[in-house]
């Protein structure tokens, strides 16, 4: 085999001959660079350091979903306070409105028990009216009497137009006034007050006096007399009220 040099041989063609400029090699350019931002931990891609960013970031959705439950539970638990305050507030009300009626039913029921009470001492003790017709003395020679009932209480109630004088007498004592008058001792006027008494009044215009002595003693009578001539209004009552025991003179 011949050995050729290849730079001392040129080709030959027909033709013109053409010079071809020797090719230069392709460019190389180094490979681009990557930009990576430096994490919350330093620039590192640490898998872990990233795993604690995420769940850090988990953590606080978390944490801010909460917090918007229990705002919406707060104005929740708002809401049922108020309308429990409310209900409370209509509950006092309507608990001072019926001590209201309970004050309003016990006075009421106060004023009927003492009624009740006064009424059931009438029926138990009567009052009765027994002289109240006004009666005229003419003079010291005349007198005015009544018998004191038995059982009773004897209220004793009269005025006059000029002085009179009023006495309550045993039936003994009625009989020494009458025996003193008819022996010529005094006239009537005088005989009747001054011849022993339970009790005398004598020269007034009014009387007033409730005499118990015949609550247990059929024994009494009340006479008026006057010097002069005067007109005697009485308003004279008894009120029943029979005693357990003999009372007065019977006693």
């Amino acid at each position: 085999m011949d050995e050729t040099n290849p730079s001392s041989e040129q080709p030959t063609t027909s033709g013109a001959a053409t010079l071809e400029p020797p090719r230069e090699p392709a460019p190389t350019y180094p490979p681009p660079l990557v930009y990576q931002a430096p994490s919350a931990w330093g620039m590192t891609r640490d898998p872990m350091r990233r795993l604690w960013t995420a769940a850090l970031a988990f953590a606080l959705l978390v944490a801010v979903g909460g917090l918007g439950f229990l705002y919406i539970d707060d104005a929740s638990n708002q809401s049922a306070v108020r309308a429990l305050r409310g209900e409370n507030q209509n509950l006092k009300s309507d608990n001072q409105n019926l001590k209201t009626q309970v004050a309003t039913t016990q006075a009421n029921l106060t004023a009927t028990l003492g009624e009740l009470a006064s009424t059931r001492a009438q029926l138990e003790h009567p009052h009765l009216v027994i002289w109240n017709v006004p009666q005229r003395l003419q003079g010291p020679s005349w007198y005015l009497a009544g018998g004191v009932p038995d059982t009773f209480t004897y209220h004793l109630v009269a005025s006059s137009n000029g002085p009179m004088s009023v006495s309550i007498l045993t039936l003994e004592q009625w009989a020494k006034a009458i025996e003193c008058v008819d022996n010529g001792v005094a006239n009537t006027h005088y005989c009747m007050h001054h011849s022993g008494a339970f009790r005398s009044w004598l020269g007034v215009t009014s009387v007033n006096y409730d005499f118990h002595g015949a609550e247990g003693c059929a024994d009494y009578v009340a006479v008026f007399t006057a010097a002069t001539p005067v007109l005697v209004t009485p308003n004279v009552s008894v009120t029943y009220n029979p005693a357990s025991s003999s009372t007065g003179s019977c006693a």
